[in-house]
C-alpha cells in the first residue's frame, strides 16, 4: 500500500459515494483512511487491485466491519440554532391548546424567553447545552454541523455565541461551522419603536461587521427576512454589507408568506436560502440560475402543525439544489436526528429515499461552501463516514424514528459505535 493504512471499514453491503448524479452506489465494498483522509473507497475487488491485500488487526490498522451494512458520508446538518440553555416545552403544550404564539410573544414567551436564558446563562453552561446536542446528533450520523448565533442579539452577547461556537468547534469531534445571526429576532430594548428593525441592524447588526470578519468567528452572515421581523431593505442591506466583508449570505426566506426572500437570494449571490415554503415560482427559477442552494426544513413546518411544505419537487424541476436540515431549535425544531429529517421529507415533500440522501450529505456540504471537500466518499476527502445497520439505503428514511447508526467515523477515527476512542 501507498501509505499505511490506519482504518479499513469493510464487509460494506452497499456504499453510497456520491459520486456523479446519484448516490455512487456500490456493492461489496471497503474504504480505506490514513491521516484522517480516504486513501481508497470501492468494491472490494477493485481496491486490492489497487493498493494490495487489505491490512488486518495484525498490521496495526484499526478495521471496522460493516457486517454487511450501509455505509454514507458522514451527515451534513445545514441549518441550526445549535446553542442555547433551556426548552420551551410549556409553549409546547400552550401551542396545542390552541394559545396564538403572539399572544405567546407577547407575555414574554417564544425567542424572548430563550434571549433571557441565553442572556443569563454562563458560558459553561451554554457549552454544556452545545456539547450535549452535538453528542446526540452526532450519534444520529451528524459529523458537521452549521450552527447560527442570534439568541444574544446585542453586539457583546453575540460576538459571546460566536466564540462559544468556536470553542464547541475546537472541542468536539463534529465540525462546526459559525454563522452570524444577529438579525434573528428584534430584541426587547428595540421593541416599541416605530424603526424598530431598521435601528437594530444599523446600530448593533452593521457594527459587528467587520470583527466578525476579521477575528474569523463566522463563515456567513444569515438574516430572519419575514413580514415582522426584518425586512427586504433591511436584509438586503445587511447581507451586502456582510458579503463586502468576507462573510458569505445566507437567508431565512418565505418561511411564512412570499415577502420575496428567493429573489434577494438571488440578487445578492447566497450560498443558500432556507425554509421557502411560501417562495415564488420566479424566486425559485432565479435561484437555480444563480445557484443558490435551497434548504428545506421539514420538521419546523411538522412540529408546528402546519399544512404547506416547501415544493422540493418544484425545486429539483427548476433545476435548484435541495439540502435538508433540522433546524435544531427550542421553540419550533427541537429535532437533532436527520434521518428522522430525512423520513419525513419523503413522506410530506415526496422526495425518494437516495434525494433525501443526497440532501443530507453532498448538496449540504454545497449549502455550507463545502462541496468537493465534504459530504463524499472518494481518495483524498476526510473519512468522515456512518455504518448504519441496515442492508438497503432506503430503510434509513422508511423506519421513521429508529436511529439505525451502528458506528461514526471522524477525520479516520471511530467517534461512535464499538471501538469509539472518546474525545467526546
Amino acid at each position: 500500500m501507498p501509505l499505511q493504512a490506519e482504518l479499513v471499514v469493510t464487509n460494506i453491503g452497499q456504499l453510497l459515494t456520491m459520486q456523479g448524479e446519484g448516490l455512487g452506489l456500490v456493492e461489496d465494498a471497503v474504504v480505506v483512511a490514513a491521516g484522517g483522509r480516504i486513501i481508497a473507497a470501492g468494491r472490494k475487488a477493485q481496491v486490492e487491485a489497487l493498493l494490495g491485500p487489505l491490512p488486518g488487526p495484525r498490521s496495526g490498522a484499526v478495521v471496522l466491519d460493516a457486517a454487511g451494512g450501509v455505509v454514507s458520508p458522514g451527515l451534513i446538518d445545514s441549518h441550526t440554532h445549535l446553542l442555547f440553555a433551556g426548552w420551551r416545552e410549556a409553549e409546547f403544550s400552550e401551542r396545542l391548546e390552541g394559545r396564538p404564539y403572539l399572544e405567546i410573544l407577547a407575555s414574554g414567551g417564544g425567542i424572548l424567553s430563550t434571549v433571557a436564558r441565553f442572556r443569563a446563562a454562563t458560558d459553561e453552561e451554554l457549552l454544556a447545552w452545545g456539547r450535549a446536542a452535538l453528542d446526540r446528533m452526532l450519534a444520529a450520523g451528524t459529523t458537521t454541523v452549521e450552527a447560527k448565533s442570534g439568541y444574544g442579539l446585542s453586539a457583546e452577547q453575540e460576538l459571546r455565541a460566536l466564540r462559544l461556537l468556536r470553542r464547541l468547534g475546537c472541542e468536539h469531534p463534529v465540525t462546526v461551522v459559525p454563522t452570524f445571526l444577529g438579525a434573528h429576532a428584534v430584541p426587547p430594548e428595540y421593541r416599541g419603536r416605530a424603526d424598530a428593525a431598521a435601528a437594530y441592524v444599523d446600530e448593533v447588526c452593521l457594527p459587528l461587521l467587520p470583527e466578525i470578519a476579521a477575528s474569523g468567528l463566522a463563515s456567513f452572515c444569515d438574516v430572519f427576512c419575514e413580514e415582522g421581523v426584518f425586512g427586504i431593505a433591511e436584509a438586503r442591506r445587511l447581507l451586502e454589507a456582510a458579503a463586502g466583508c468576507g462573510l458569505s449570505p445566507k437567508l431565512h426566506a418565505d418561511e411564512l408568506g412570499p415577502l420575496g426572500g428567493a429573489e434577494l437570494a438571488a440578487e445578492v449571490g447566497a450560498v443558500s436560502a432556507d425554509h421557502l415554503v411560501h417562495a415564488s415560482e420566479r424566486g425559485l427559477e432565479m435561484m437555480g440560475r444563480a445557484g443558490v442552494t435551497a434548504v428545506l426544513l421539514p420538521t419546523t413546518t411538522f412540529t408546528l402543525g402546519l399544512g404547506d411544505y416547501a415544493p422540493a419537487r418544484r425545486m429539483l424541476e427548476l433545476g435548484v439544489s435541495v439540502a435538508l436540515a433540522t433546524d435544531f431549535n427550542p421553540g419550533t425544531s427541537p429535532v437533532e436526528s436527520l434521518p428522522l429529517v430525512m423520513g419525513i421529507a419523503c413522506r410530506t415533500m415526496r422526495l425518494t429515499p437516495a434525494e433525501a440522501f443526497r440532501a443530507c450529505t453532498v448538496t449540504a456540504a454545497k449549502a455550507l461552501g463545502l462541496a468537493g471537500k465534504a459530504g463524499e466518499l472518494r481518495p483524498g476527502l476526510p473519512a468522515d463516514l456512518v455504518v448504519f445497520d441496515a442492508d438497503d439505503y432506503r430503510q434509513i428514511a422508511y423506519r421513521l424514528g429508529a436511529n439505525l447508526v451502528r458506528a461514526v467515523v471522524k477525520g479516520g477515527r471511530i467517534v461512535v459505535g464499538a471501538g469509539a476512542g472518546g474525545g467526546r
